[in-house]
Formats: C-alpha cells, sequence, structure tokens
C-alpha cells in the first residue's frame, strides 16, 4: 500500500464520517432488524467476555475493526463483507487475504476516536489490545454500549493470566458463535490445528532453543512475557522463551537481564511504526552489552509481524516459520 493510498482512504473516511455525523447528529446509530426483532435461526447466543455479558439476537452486520489481528480473524472466517472499517493496520497481510484487506476503508491509522467510529454505524466493534477501548479516550465499552453498538475485546487482554494456543482457537470460534458461523469456525481451527501440529512434530525431541522476542525499544527492551502468547508459540517452535518468568503480556527488561539469560535467536517484531526492522538489527548489533549475546554475536535473528504471537489466526503460521528458524536442520 502506497502512502498516497493511504492518506486517500484515510481523507475519505474521515470525509464520510463527518457527513454521517452532521446528518444524523449525536444519537445510537440505527441497528438493521432492531434489537426487537424476531432472533435468526442459530440465536440468540450469550457470550461472556473479558467482563462483558452480551446476547445476539443475530448475527452483527456492520462491523468496525480496531488492530490488525481482529481484521484477519473476520477475513479468515469469510466475514470480509461485515467489514464497514478497520484501524491501526501494521502488517502485509497474510497472502490469502491481502486483495481483500487492502479494499477495506481505513478509519484511522492509530485507534480512531469514538466519533469516528460512530460515523462508520457500526453495530459491533472489535478490539485487539486493550487500547481499543481506552476509557481516557472516551472509547469505553461502556460508551459503545451506550450508544447501541455492542463490544468484543480480543480475550488476551482478559487478564485471565498466561495465554496459550488454545485460546487462539477459542478467539476464533467465539467469533464464529458470535456470527453465526461456528462450523466455519471449527473448520479453521482444524486447519490451524494440523499447521502447528505438523511444525511441531518436526521439532519434537530437539533442544529447546533459547529465545529473546525483541518488539522494540532501546533503553529498555520490550520483550514479550510468560502471559504472552509467543511463550507457547516458542515452545510449539522448540525454543523457549527467556523471559517467560515476567508476568505480563509484554514488559520492559534492562539490556543486563538480555545479557544474562544469552539467548540464542532474536524474534524481531516486524511492523508499520515498530522502528524499523533493518534500524533494529544494527541497534542490537552495536549495543555494548550486547556484543557476547549469542544470538547477536551469530546474527541470528528471525522476523516475525507483530500480529504472529498475538491470538487470532496467525499464530500457528508462526510456529511453522519460526521452527524453521530454530530448527532448519530438520527441515532439509
Amino acid at each position: 500500500m502506497t502512502a498516497a493510498s493511504v492518506r486517500f482512504r484515510r481523507t475519505s473516511a474521515l470525509v464520510l464520517a463527518s457527513a454521517l455525523l452532521a446528518g444524523c447528529g449525536t444519537g445510537a446509530p440505527e441497528r438493521r432488524g432492531g434489537r426487537d426483532a424476531p432472533s435468526a435461526p442459530g440465536f440468540p447466543v450469550t457470550l461472556d467476555n473479558c467482563g462483558v455479558r452480551t446476547t445476539y439476537e443475530r448475527p452483527p452486520e456492520r462491523v468496525v475493526t480496531i488492530h490488525q489481528h481482529p481484521t484477519e480473524v473476520m477475513l479468515a472466517l469469510g466475514l470480509g463483507d461485515r467489514l464497514v472499517g478497520t484501524a491501526f493496520p501494521d502488517s502485509a497481510p497474510l497472502p490469502g487475504h491481502a486483495r481483500e484487506f487492502r479494499g477495506l476503508p481505513v478509519l484511522s491509522e492509530r485507534e480512531p476516536s469514538f466519533e469516528t467510529v460512530l460515523a462508520a454505524e457500526p453495530d459491533f466493534v472489535y478490539g485487539g489490545f486493550d487500547s481499543a477501548f481506552a476509557a481516557q479516550e472516551g472509547r469505553s465499552r461502556e460508551a459503545f454500549a451506550e450508544a447501541g453498538i455492542d463490544t468484543r475485546l480480543n480475550l488476551e487482554y482478559c487478564g485471565r493470566g498466561r495465554t496459550s494456543m488454545s485460546d487462539a482457537y477459542a478467539e476464533i470460534r467465539a467469533v464464529g458463535s458470535v456470527f453465526g458461523v461456528r462450523e466455519r469456525a471449527d473448520r479453521l481451527v482444524a486447519e490451524l490445528r494440523r499447521r502447528v501440529e505438523d511444525a511441531h512434530r518436526a521439532v519434537r525431541g530437539a533442544r529447546a532453543v533459547p529465545v529473546l522476542v525483541y518488539d522494540s525499544g532501546q533503553k529498555t527492551a520490550y520483550t514479550a512475557g510468560g502471559r504472552s502468547l509467543a511463550t507457547d508459540v516458542i515452545a510449539l517452535a522448540g525454543g523457549r522463551n527467556v523471559f517467560a518468568d515476567l508476568d505480563e503480556v509484554f514488559g520492559d527488561v534492562s539490556w543486563e537481564q538480555v545479557a544474562e539469560r544469552r539467548p540464542e535467536a532474536i524474534v524481531i517484531h516486524d511492523y508499520e511504526g515498530g522502528g524499523g526492522l533493518e534500524r533494529k538489527k544494527e541497534f542490537l548489533r552495536s549495543h555494548p552489552a550486547l556484543a557476547e549475546v549469542p544470538a547477536v554475536r551469530e546474527e541470528r535473528f528471525v522476523t516475525l509481524p507483530l500480529a504472529a504471537t498475538l491470538v487470532g489466526v496467525r499464530p500457528p503460521h508462526a510456529v511453522a516459520e519460526l521452527a524453521r528458524g530454530l530448527h532448519p536442520e530438520r527441515f532439509r
């Protein structure tokens, strides 16, 4: 996607937002069928999500996604026609969904304002990180509920403890239930399970390689902790997260701590706004505290998009890619 096309989409979305707000005032968006309309076949469906209990009388019809991994869940489930807007795209899409992904209306390059989301007239907003529903920015789940809009937050941010690959499958199935496509979700999960099992089988019995996840940061390293799905992805790929004892999804650690744990491979997150892949590599190579770290000395870097270790459809793909990076001898 060129910078010009991004600017065009953003400008078009904001122009549309202004027009819609002018036409409908500040009231809640009208919902097709209304909450009192008869339930759709297989409905109602009631789900608990991060402490919010929602009963769906019918599948949502107009969806806004905030962050890329919810968008990719929707596309993988064949629900792209429900998307009326997305925000914060940060990586190249999976090849199978590239054309559809690039055709989506981009409401904002970062998290959109509450008013921008309302202007798209959604009946459902699906967020990836907890910042999707930042109360201090007027975008809380309560605010959307008051506007008559249902919401879902990716379960990685429900504060339930360590996240595993089973949570990725659970997220896909939950979204399948919301949209009445359970069988489609089951088929997708089965396909992703096979992908993980094939990669894990190839590295079974191999020595676990110590791995650091480097997302960003220079004064400190912003890395994946024990609550992150990255820990499970690394284990399934034949590695070991050197900061699995960090009781966070992501958190900061010192470079001295990194040096002490001597990772033999470094997973570098590559995404838009993340500082640039080559700059990250050069920083790691030049940091004096890392000179004797095996991964840096041997330049054993594995590049993954940020979404690859977030709850969604990407982690099974990441297991296969990372396994090849950690144990290339098992794939010759």
